[in-house]
């Protein structure tokens, strides 16, 4: 007895049911992979923050200084560009060069505040520092994975 038309209509309904099953399944372990990795990446890196030492030496009483190079500049001198472009606001009228100051006057002290500050690390065990490096290399691995994949 020979497959009827209807039969073969139903087979392929069947297959491509299947198929779509195994793509959806496949899909969906992808998507946990990835979120996994996202997890592990981000323990990672909380435990790495979690472990840093960040101190800042701006000041001194108040006698610090900004450096860059051989250049020096007191603490209450890097506050002149930014009240000279609130000065320039106000009086005059093209604004532009007055924002223009301003701005500089912000980087300015931005730059002495980032430029004041001190990173190190805690002391930690090995266990620890192997745990905290191999989460964020392993969780990044994983991301990047499915993120590059190629099907």
């Amino acid at each position: 007895m020979g497959k009827t038309k209807h039969d073969k209509e139903l087979e392929k309904a069947y297959k491509d049911l299947r198929d779509f099953e195994r793509d959806a399944h496949k899909s969906r372990n992808q998507l946990l992979t990835f979120f996994c990795g996202l997890l592990m990446f981000a323990a990672g890196l909380f435990l790495i923050f979690q472990n840093t030492m960040v101190s800042s030496g701006y000041g001194f009483g108040g006698y610090g200084f900004l450096h860059f190079g051989s250049f020096s500049l007191p603490n209450g001198m890097i506050m002149v560009p930014l009240i000279i472009g609130i000065a320039m606001l106000f009086l005059m009228d093209r604004k532009i060069f007055g924002w223009i100051v301003v701005a500089i006057g912000i980087i300015i002290i931005l730059a002495a505040i980032i430029s004041s500050v001190h990173i190190s690390w805690r002391t930690t065990n090995m266990y620890m520092f192997i745990l905290m490096f191999g989460l964020t290399a392993a969780g990044g691995g994983m991301m990047l994975k499915e993120l590059f994949r190629k099907d």
